[in-house]
């Protein structure tokens, strides 16, 4: 009986956050805004710290983020990343391999050392502040591209950038936050010879695993070897998560894995079948992913001390990823504009970034309110990046139009003439 009713209880949640998500991004399409925002604030709305507290269902609030739910999340995140990896070749990667790995590898050093010495500043002890500047260094691209999807600019010299830097981020990341927790509070165990090893056996797993999978994905997934209804869908479903589970498996986020194999099936005679067929799968679980984020955040014991160090570490998160990404984008794009929407881009904090402050809480070196902050941040910079991006693609739509306006008005004079 009990797990009969842990099953009635997720599916509740499940059917009461999706319901929400598109509500809301109904309401955020007819406002003009960010559809994705609308998704994140409707898990906000209905979740357990919200609204959700007062809707009780058999002595539960409606809405229970337990780890069945958060499970059903990492699956939209997967999907979401399988989805980005469709729509950019191996060729086209590896040609801005030189820009994303330096993009990428500025957007992790710069935060990483700016909240380092920003934080000790501020009183804290060296490990602290290696925690939360860990966490200023990943970069959740899944917000970006649903904005970058919703104005047709997925294949854009700044979505490619933006796509190819952040998988470089994220490695980067997560090899940064294995070095700093297995140094278990005692900095003196740094050494800067085992810090690089880490950090280069986590890209050559992931250049490894992305070279088989361009090699080996494109034999097995062929319509010659499966021809019954849905065969090819089934198997590349099943590719995808198995990349994922092998590249979680060793300490990489499970998003990588699905990126590689969606890359090496996007040149397949198969790419529009399970283009298709992946697409009818993201309408349900995007939103449900981005409304379980929303639905994790708990407001209700920030204090004008949370709200001071929250601000900071913001300024810091946004500042940070500009100048870390942006500027070397500028360089390798040629343009300033595209250059800075790298950089808006890259703001958005993810999974990473709560697993950062997750790890320091429950090992005891950070305090409940600087947990918070952390949280506040990650939520912050998911809402700062996609009203930014959009608002920055909406400004250059309308200078389009007035100059279409223009030159269409400039034609009628000279006809007159």
């Amino acid at each position: 009986m009990v797990v009969e009713g842990q099953f009635i209880e997720v599916i509740i949640g499940v059917g009461v956050l999706l319901f929400a998500a598109k509500l809301m991004a109904e309401l955020f399409l007819r406002l003009k805004l960010p559809i994705v925002l609308g998704e994140l604030l409707a898990g906000m709305i209905v979740g357990p710290f919200a609204l959700g507290q007062f809707i009780v269902f058999e002595g539960q609030p409606l809405v229970v983020i337990g780890s069945e739910i958060r499970v059903l999340g990492d699956i939209g995140a997967i999907v979401i990343l399988f989805m980005a990896g469709l729509e950019m070749t191996p060729k086209e990667f590896f040609k801005g391999g030189k820009a994303s790995l330096v993009v990428g590898t500025l957007g992790v050093v710069i935060p990483f050392f700016a909240g380092l010495m920003v934080f000790q500043m501020f009183g804290f002890d060296v490990f602290q502040s290696m925690l939360i500047a860990t966490a200023l260094t990943a970069t959740s691209i899944a917000i970006s591209i649903q904005v970058l999807s919703e104005f047709g600019k997925i294949k854009s010299p700044e979505a490619r950038l933006i796509i190819g830097a952040a998988i470089v981020d994220d490695i980067l990341a997560i090899a940064i936050l294995s070095v700093v927790t297995s140094i278990g509070g005692d900095v003196s165990q740094l050494n800067v010879m085992d810090v690089t090893f880490t950090i280069l056996k986590v890209l050559g797993f992931f250049a490894i695993m992305l070279i088989v999978s361009i090699i080996v994905m494109p034999r097995i997934i062929t319509p010659r070897l499966w021809k019954a209804k849905g065969s090819v869908e089934g198997i590349a479903t099943a590719s995808f998560f198995g990349a994922s589970a092998l590249a979680g498996s060793i300490g990489l986020s499970p998003i990588v894995g699905a990126f590689a194999v969606g890359m090496a099936l996007s040149t397949t005679k198969v790419f529009d079948k399970i283009e298709g067929y992946i697409g009818k799968i993201g309408l349900i679980f995007a939103p449900l992913f981005f409304s379980i984020i929303g639905a994790q955040v708990d407001l209700r014991g920030i204090d004008l001390e949370i709200v001071i160090l929250s601000s900071v570490i913001i300024v810091v998160a946004v500042f940070t990823k500009l100048l870390g990404c942006g500027l070397p984008a500028w360089f390798f794009l040629k343009s300033k504009k595209l250059g800075m929407r790298v950089g808006i881009g890259m703001i958005s904090r993810g999974e990473v970034g709560l697993i950062v402050a997750g790890v320091g809480l429950s090992a005891g070196v950070l305090t409940s309110s600087v947990y918070s902050t952390m949280v506040l941040m990650v939520i912050a910079t998911t809402i700062i990046t996609p009203i930014w991006l959009k608002m920055d693609y909406r400004k250059d739509a309308r200078k389009d139009k007035s100059d279409e306006v223009g030159k269409t008005e400039n034609n009628k004079d000279a006809k007159v003439e």
